[in-house]
C-alpha cells in the first residue's frame, strides 16, 4: 500500500447518483472518489437496494475498495470532473 495516499474514514451516500463518495488525499491534494451502487454490488457479489445497506457493505469492503482507488489514483484515471470512479479492474 502506498503511504502517500491517505483515506480518511469518511463516506457519504449520494441518493441522486446512487453512489458512495469518499475522499482520498495525495500529497496534500483532496481527491473525490465515487463508487456506484452497481460496482459495489458487483464487488460484494450481491444486490444492494438502498443507501444504508450500501454504506454497511462499503465499510465491510473498505480495504479492497481503497486498494482499487489507490491503483486508479496512481494511474491518474480521473474522470472529466476530476474524480476517481471506482470500478473493478
Amino acid at each position: 500500500m502506498n503511504q502517500s495516499i491517505l483515506f480518511p474514514d469518511i463516506q457519504d451516500w449520494d441518493e441522486e447518483n446512487q453512489s458512495i463518495t469518499f475522499p482520498a488525499q495525495q500529497s496534500g491534494a483532496l481527491i473525490e472518489c465515487v463508487m456506484s451502487i452497481e460496482e459495489l454490488s458487483r464487488l460484494a457479489g450481491k444486490e444492494i437496494e438502498e443507501g444504508d445497506q450500501a454504506l454497511v457493505i462499503f465499510s465491510e469492503l473498505r480495504f479492497d475498495i481503497e486498494e482499487l482507488a489507490e491503483e486508479l489514483i496512481e494511474e491518474e484515471e480521473y474522470d472529466s470532473s476530476n474524480r476517481i470512479q471506482i470500478k473493478m479492474l
